[in-house]
């Protein structure tokens, strides 16, 4: 009997908790009144204005303007709801209306009671004609959206575009993301999204028994404020990034300009290049997204990856001495390339047949030299090898090659840096030596590096020993950027006793070696030239800039695909940068036209032509027998 009492008691002791705290969050909260079920209660968001995006000197690149969109609640539908009407005061079909409310049904997590885009960028007109007769649809609520607009028609594979989420991207913030929301997808607008975006607000509004307005809901105490997004100051100097793009015009290939003493970067701009405002041409980023020939929408200052060349000689160099296998007083006889049994890698160094050191090596660029030096790195431990190659590759990954880097931009590629596991896994335990990759040494072979990678070596070898993560942000909202990533010094894995020889080699490789066809008496510069073999076509054309050689202030790295010899277009086109960037004008106008009429596009449709006959896909053109008699009298 006691049993049952308590059985019965303890069952009426959860009956009044559950009564108590139901009672409670009917009548002593807001839970359940601020709900998206109450109809006598509207939530109305509040979409905060986007931060606008500035580069380093100030000048306003991206801003917004207000557009206007038609939100429906379908749970609010009247039956009856005259369809015509309403289409015809908008201006569209009753078709497209009801195409509309379908597809709507169809998005992910759909709820009658939820609240959805029906019609975007309401011109004046039917924004007029809709405000006047706004009370006739209480289902209909027009909403105020920001727009991107342009102030310039360049960088646009750094600043990015926003579009509408979909369910991947709302995956990530599922909190704050809803369908019809627009967020970054690219370049600056992607990696800064939570910065730009702002924070969403709410406004409840008390409605009639026709679902009128009547007011705010408990005197708008409820209502959650929104908070604009920040704004940003790019380390971008526009008129490099500008100056930079105009010389790749008919190009293919990529121009990154990074302040060494800060990481900033002053330019990144990537050939072709995009114009920003197509962004805001309907069906303009789909389209440029699925160019499969000139690939506007891939990033080649970022993602692209190259053989570097000879630039990465001042790597392998830089390496050998730190290992020890090598000091400034090493010699090598260059007897026109390097030679292995029957097999022989060309040079042209002109330095044949007399012993010479590293600065004159990196002068006239001498294959023979960085060969030597390659093999003697992977010989440190003439029984491991796989021990040596291994301690090289640590040195570079100090430099940032062969990994992700972290710069601030939501794309990047690693590259390639050999290790003995990617060797062995290649040809097999035991089953390789130096000569099997001696290519490696001079920066062919498996080497793959993007130009923000090149940059980035440059800058470390200006500061002789350490560099900052470029970084594409400077300021949030006036206030410096703060994040460890880019403001805590990284040091390489080489003692800087060992910088000044190379240096010194780069600045004699622009005053009397490879890269002296761009020497100007307005300031100093140290660099290497490097032509990267390409098994699809023309060689492609390479270059890093140090200027001035004396105190650094900005490094240029260049790649211009199928353009033939380093210093026959990337190197003019990273000293007119450097130009341009040190004094604020262009002296050499000669050098500055014919980069500028550089066209490497019959070259570009030659590869893809004999791609399409690769495939089985060329036709060949027909010309219309009326025309070829035509010309065959012309002639």
């Amino acid at each position: 009997m006691r049993k049952i009492v308590l059985f019965y008691a303890a069952i009426i002791v959860v009956v009044i908790l559950f009564i108590f705290q139901l009672a409670y969050l009917q009548l002593g909260t807001d839970r359940y009144i601020l709900n998206a079920f109450n109809t006598s209660i509207k939530r109305e968001t509040l979409y905060p204005k986007r931060g606008d995006i500035l580069d380093r000197n100030g000048e306003l690149l991206v801003y917004n303007s207000n557009t206007y969109e038609l939100h429906i609640t379908p749970a609010l539908l009247e039956q009856g709801f005259d369809t015509l009407r309403f289409a015809e005061l908008l201006g569209i079909s009753a078709y497209d209306f009801r195409e509309k409310m379908e597809e709507i049904r169809q998005i992910k997590g759909y709820s009658r009671v939820g609240t959805y885009p029906l019609i975007r960028g309401l011109n004046r007109d039917q924004f007029t004609r809709f405000q006047e007769q706004m009370y006739n649809y209480p289902a209909i609520d027009i909403v105020q959206r920001p727009r991107r607009e342009y102030r310039v028609n360049g960088a646009g594979n750094v600043l990015g575009y926003i579009q509408e989420v979909n369910d991947p991207y709302i995956a990530t913030d599922s909190l704050y993301y809803a369908p019809g929301d627009l967020a970054g997808f690219a370049g600056v607008e992607r990696s800064y999204e939570k910065v730009l975006r702002g924070t969403k607000g709410y406004r409840f509004i008390k409605k009639d028994i026709r679902l009128r307005n009547i007011g705010p809901y408990d005197d708008g105490k409820k209502d959650v404020p929104m908070i604009n997004g920040k704004t940003i100051k790019l380390s971008l100097d526009y008129r490099i990034q500008k100056y930079a793009e105009e010389l790749l015009v008919n190009k293919r290939g990529a121009v990154v300009a990074i302040e060494p003493k800060t990481g900033e970067i002053l330019a990144l701009a990537s050939a072709p290049t995009i114009d920003p405002n197509r962004y805001n041409i309907p069906g303009e980023i789909w389209r440029m997204t699925h160019d499969s020939v000139s690939k506007e929408m891939f990033d080649r200052s970022l993602q692209a990856t190259y053989p570097p060349g000879s630039p990465f000689k001042l790597i392998t160099g830089l390496s050998a001495m730190q290992m020890g296998v090598i000091d400034t007083a090493t010699t090598f006889t260059c007897q026109h390339g390097f030679r292995y049994g029957r097999r022989r890698l060309g040079c042209h160094c002109g330095q044949y047949y007399r012993p010479i050191k590293i600065q004159t090596a990196i002068q006239k660029s001498c294959n023979n030299y960085f060969s030597h030096t390659w093999k003697k790195i992977l010989e440190k431990d003439s029984l491991n090898i796989d021990k040596s190659i291994n301690e090289w590759h640590d040195i570079l990954e100090s430099f940032g090659l062969g990994v992700f880097m972290g710069v601030d931009m939501p794309v990047g590629s690693r590259g390639n840096i050999p290790d003995a596991g990617y060797y062995n896994r290649a040809f097999g335990e035991n089953r390789w030596n130096p000569y099997t990759v001696i290519s490696v040494g001079i920066g062919q072979g498996e080497i793959l590096t993007t130009p923000i990678q090149m940059a980035n070596f440059a800058a470390a070898i200006a500061n002789k020993g350490w560099f900052y993560t470029p970084h594409i942000v400077k300021e949030i909202d006036g206030n410096p950027i703060k994040d460890s990533a880019f403001t805590t010094k990284r040091h390489v894995k080489v003692n800087p006793k060992h910088f000044e020889f190379i240096l010194e080699g780069m600045r004699d490789a622009v005053t009397g070696g490879t890269g002296r066809g761009i020497i100007t008496k307005k300031f100093t510069q140290a660099g290497k030239t490097g032509t990267a073999e390409n098994p699809h076509g023309q060689d492609h054309s390479l270059f890093t800039l140090i200027a001035p050689a004396e105190d650094p202030q900005i490094v240029v790295a260049v790649v211009v695909e199928n353009a033939h010899y380093g210093g026959r277009w990337a190197a003019p086109i990273a000293s007119l940068v450097a130009e341009l960037y040190l004094t604020d004008t262009i002296e050499r106008k000669a050098l500055d036209q014919r980069m500028r009429a550089g066209d490497m596009r019959p070259e570009y449709q030659r590869q893809e032509i004999e791609r399409l006959k690769k495939m089985g896909w060329y036709v060949e053109p027909q010309i219309d027998s009326s025309v070829l008699d035509s010309l065959q009298k012309i002639n």
